[in-house]
């Protein structure tokens, strides 16, 4: 019996049926990208999420105009790797990026890793990336070499280098030297020899930064680029990697009642947001999706200076010490806020329980850019498109969580989700407000939480029940498939070895690198052009 044959109308009407119900994914122009990434910044943070925090009513609003993933995580529980995630779509154990690079590292995000920004700069972006950058700051590995057209921010943390009215934290550290040796004052977990630096492009403009004025400054610099970008009639991707939450910087207003200290600077990094959203509306509303997200989980070590878990408080680990937060690859070290806005696109009030990652940022913000992924290697994240569009609520089926220093070796895959099965292989607190930290404990066979029943990771399944025998064989298939695949990857090594003369500094002959002239103040033009440190 033969195939029957389709008359050219009946071909004509197939295809615009199909062009009919993919039309919702098909951008008519490329859009404009704004990626704001928050530091250590809780699930709970978002009032959107948790009903008790007040201090997001720009975040909430961002929300109620997009969509809120409930169900979203970081590629890694801590800074360099989950930002070497993002910006590739890879995990760390593929890119090499497993752990933070530091102030003395001569390398950074491996060289033959293609980045976001490269991608789309090709595709003809005007790109930005304006605050933390994490990724390597010596030669090369700096973001104007990385694809970004404009650099403003700091290279690494904002307490990775003293200041002269240094942020809050704990403990407290002192201010940067001005006169010798004499004035030094070592501190545990404190940045006491370098100012922290400000860079804009390859240039040091500030040493030591002055962070009471930092959160203005982004703001600023954020919608220079987006106006600059708008008149040269180019499409735009802006990465802002903001310095709020991982210590509070210092708040320009007095703490608000409750929340203190953290709340404040809570409110700051909202009404931060909430200016670029303004600034993005001004300019091409309709045309400009906005993704924010979280880096990993709140850093409880702090105590009251980090943020709020949520629902996702890693009970078990907590019976047994340490934190279940950063660091961690419990639900709190990696599960993060998440929100999409993008009028007329992205459906407005919607909240998405599917499976997403910052991996997937890459690849959907590639595909929505007409732009296709680099050759020669496997990717971690998916196209989102569907879901961002309300068209699918269904992202990955499996998902890998890497450790991240708690326990196990920093970047291997020792726990992953299967729908809403959590399995973990080891597990190991980081260090709790209280000092203390849960000993690492290998799992074999692994702890499966069903996260349906419990969020707060308190019981894990009976290994003789039915439940536990009935998933743990797709568990295995899954994470055998997972190494399998990594191993058979083209994968990369970062360069991990240190030199003092990597420090980013301005002024070698002043104590602390203190530019001349910059006592906490913006230096002038005239100056910046004098004594600028390259970082070449």
């Amino acid at each position: 019996m033969g195939t029957p044959s389709l008359s050219p109308w009946a071909v004509l009407a197939l295809a615009l049926l199909l062009v009919g119900l993919w039309a919702p994914f098909v951008v008519s122009e490329q859009p404009n990208f704004i990626v704001i990434l928050a530091d250590d910044m809780g699930w709970g943070d978002l009032g959107a999420n948790w009903a008790e925090t007040k201090e997001t009513p720009h975040l909430d609003q961002l929300a109620a105009e997009g969509t809120r993933f409930v169900d979203f995580h970081s590629a890694a529980s801590t800074c360099s790797p989950s930002r070497a995630s993002l910006l590739t779509g890879r995990l760390g154990v593929r890119t090499g990026v497993t752990h933070n690079f530091a102030i003395t590292s001569l390398g950074g995000l491996p060289l033959n890793e293609t980045t976001l920004a490269e991608v789309l700069r090709e595709a003809g972006y005007s790109t930005g990336a304006i605050g933390k950058w994490h990724l390597g700051h010596h030669g090369r590995h700096h973001p104007n070499f990385r694809g970004f057209d404009y650099y403003f921010g700091i290279p690494y943390s904002h307490d990775m280098g003293c200041t002269d009215t240094p942020g809050y934290n704990l403990p407290p550290c002192p201010p940067c030297p001005r006169h010798g040796t004499a004035a030094r004052e070592a501190r545990k977990d404190c940045y006491t020899e370098v100012a922290l630096p400000l860079f804009e492009n390859i240039t040091i403009v500030q040493q030591p930064v002055e962070l009471g004025s930092l959160a203005t400054r982004y703001a600023e610099e954020a919608a220079r680029f987006i106006q600059r970008a708008s008149d040269s009639g180019r499409p735009y991707f802006l990465y802002l990697a903001l310095a709020h939450m991982h210590v509070p910087l210092t708040p320009p207003l007095p703490p608000a009642p409750g929340r203190g200290i953290y709340g404040a600077s809570l409110g700051e990094m909202d009404a931060l947001v909430g200016r670029i959203k303004e600034v993005a509306d001004s300019h091409g509303k309709g045309n400009t999706l906005l993704w924010f997200a979280g880096d990993n989980g709140p850093w409880a070590q702090k105590c009251e200076l980090a943020g709020r878990l949520g629902p996702f408080v890693g009970a078990w680990q907590r019976q047994r010490g340490g934190s279940s937060a950063k660091q961690t690859t419990w639900e709190g070290g990696h599960r993060v806020p998440a929100l999409a806005y993008w009028p007329g696109r992205v459906p407005a009030g919607r909240t998405s329980h599917a499976l997403l990652s910052v991996l997937d940022i890459f690849p959907t913000l590639v595909a929505l850019a007409g732009a296709a992924l680099p050759p020669n290697r496997r990717f971690d994240g998916l196209d989102v498109s569907p879901v961002l569009f309300g068209r699918s609520d269904v992202g990955h089926k499996v998902l890998l969580h890497p450790n991240s220093g708690a326990a196990g070796k920093v970047g291997e895959i020792e726990a992953l989700r299967l729908a809403q099965y959590k399995a973990l292989y080891t597990t190991g607190g980081a260090m709790a407000c209280d000092g203390s930290t849960g000993p690492a404990e290998r799992h074999q066979p692994p702890l499966i939480f069903n996260l349906d029943r419990d969020l707060q990771e308190q019981q894990p399944l009976d290994v003789a029940s039915g439940e536990y025998q009935a998933v743990l064989p797709a568990i295995s298939r899954a994470y055998a498939q997972a190494l399998q695949d990594i191993a058979a990857d083209n994968v990369s090594l970062a360069d991990y070895s240190q030199d003092p003369s990597a420090i980013p500094c301005c002024d070698v002959r002043r104590v602390g690198c203190r530019c001349r002239g910059a006592h906490g103040a913006t230096l002038p033009p005239h100056v910046e052009k004098r004594t600028p440190w390259l970082c070449l």
